[in-house]
């Protein structure tokens, strides 16, 4: 009855991961972290592969009987044109933004449902419910992961697990942005503003820290809300989202990223 509540951690190497495994172990928790390498403290997990899920499980099986919190963290993101970003590049991020959720959330609630308890949070974004030019393809994997996440809210509640979903804005973290292999040059132009308006807006953001309070609330509070959305701009574009019409929200947009 004593032992500590188990936390699962996805991309815990850096950035959010890093920071929430810190707040978790704070707070009593024992925390696994992955890290595609693993090594130094972490477990070794590809999210993209089926055999290193089913690897890395085995390997806390043999720590713990228990995992009381999955945080699906890892995750990568790619500034570039719809039109250059082939559909090879755009699936091979839905593969982690995405399957890589999937394959580890259902590696993860056969033991949930055994205890009939457990806390799934996955991370998303912003561009989850705003679509973000020259995000477009990392915006469709993040509005898939919300849409995911609903539904599985919902489904798995009667079996004692619950699901949070958390939309973070820029934040002061490291993230590797991808770009196409093939550019146009017609698209260099907004290419090259949006991704330095969104370097300037992490390099400024507000601190991860924040990011991290909110993962852990999800963990821990009693009743989990279905979404936590953190920070200013997360905030402002939802209501944003609810309260004008699509052609006043368009040109919100257009004035954030495009403020020639």
């Amino acid at each position: 009855m004593n032992e500590r509540p188990v936390a699962l951690i996805t991309g815990a190497s850096s950035g959010f991961g890093a920071l929430t495994a810190a707040r978790f172990r704070e707070h009593g928790f024992q925390v696994f972290g992955t890290r595609r390498a693993g090594g130094a403290g972490f477990l070794s997990l590809d999210v993209d592969s089926d055999a290193s899920v089913r690897a890395c499980l085995d390997a806390l099986s043999r720590q713990t009987e228990r995992i009381d919190v999955l945080v699906n963290n890892a995750g990568r993101a790619m500034v570039g044109a719809c039109e250059e970003t082939s559909a090879e590049e755009a699936r091979a991020l839905f593969e982690t933004n995405v399957f890589g959720v999937m394959r580890v959330t259902n590696a993860v609630l056969p033991v949930m449902r055994a205890r009939g308890a457990g806390r799934i949070i996955n991370v998303g974004s912003v561009s989850g419910f705003v679509g973000v030019p020259f995000h477009g393809a990392y915006a469709a994997s993040k509005h898939a992961l919300a849409g995911y996440t609903e539904a599985l809210r919902v489904e798995v509640a009667p079996m004692g697990v619950e699901v949070a979903l958390v939309e973070p804005s820029a934040h002061r973290t490291g993230i590797q942005m991808l770009r196409p292999r093939e550019l146009l040059s017609l698209y260099d132009e907004g290419r090259e503003r949006v991704e330095s308006i969104i370097r300037r807006q992490i390099e400024t953001g507000d601190d991860p820290g924040r990011v991290s309070d909110a993962i852990l609330r999800a963990a821990t509070e009693r009743a989990p809300t279905a979404r936590y959305r953190v920070g200013g701009k997360a905030v402002f574009a939802a209501f944003a989202r609810r309260v004008l019409s699509l052609r006043a929200f368009e040109r919100v947009l257009v004035r954030e990223f495009d403020p020639r």
